[in-house]
């Protein structure tokens, strides 16, 4: 079913002129900083784990159905947004901002999507369109750098955190 979804993805990215990521790379975008001084990473370290403590996830941790792809012109993107978001990735998603104002930190103030975002530098947005759904399910999140070269975007995972117990955490 990924496959499919990766498909779609990617005929939809040449059709708007965008630059698909790589399937590998993608990841549900739960909160979004812009640049972070390296100074302050080992502060975003902690905010993770607080914001992980506080989630309320089901000990099953988060299942999330991605179906719709849309394109947002502003960031020149085009993503993949939940069919419909479990209320827990909310409120994980509202923990984690309210720890990163709390850290001093200036998260987006946008009001938050769930979303992965599957093709960046979109000239051409369409109009939004249901794609192949995808059930992903998550037992952590994770602390992901992203850093826009020539090539392309490249995310790199700097911690991830336990959702819940049973799920251990790895760097």
């Amino acid at each position: 079913m990924r496959a499919r979804l990766a498909r779609a993805v990617h005929a939809a990215a040449r059709g708007c002129g965008g630059r698909p990521i790589p399937p590998e790379q993608w990841h549900v975008t739960l909160a979004f900083l812009g640049a972070v001084p390296s100074a302050r990473v080992a502060a975003l370290a902690e905010v993770g784990s607080v914001a992980a403590q506080v989630a309320g996830v089901p000990a099953a941790g988060l299942e999330v159905s991605l179906g719709r792809l849309v394109a947002w012109r502003a960031p020149q993107v085009l993503c993949v947004l939940p069919v419909e978001p479990p209320a827990a990735l909310g409120r994980l998603a509202r923990g984690l901002g309210d720890t990163l104002i709390a850290a001093g930190f200036a998260p987006d103030v946008k009001p938050f999507r769930a979303h992965v975002t599957v093709a960046r530098k979109v000239t051409r947005p369409s109009e939004p369109r249901d794609v192949p759904v995808v059930h992903w399910r998550f037992e952590r999140f994770a602390l992901i750098e992203s850093r826009t070269l020539p090539s392309g975007a490249v995310y790199s995972v700097v911690e991830t955190y336990p959702l819940c117990s049973g799920a251990s955490a790895r760097k």
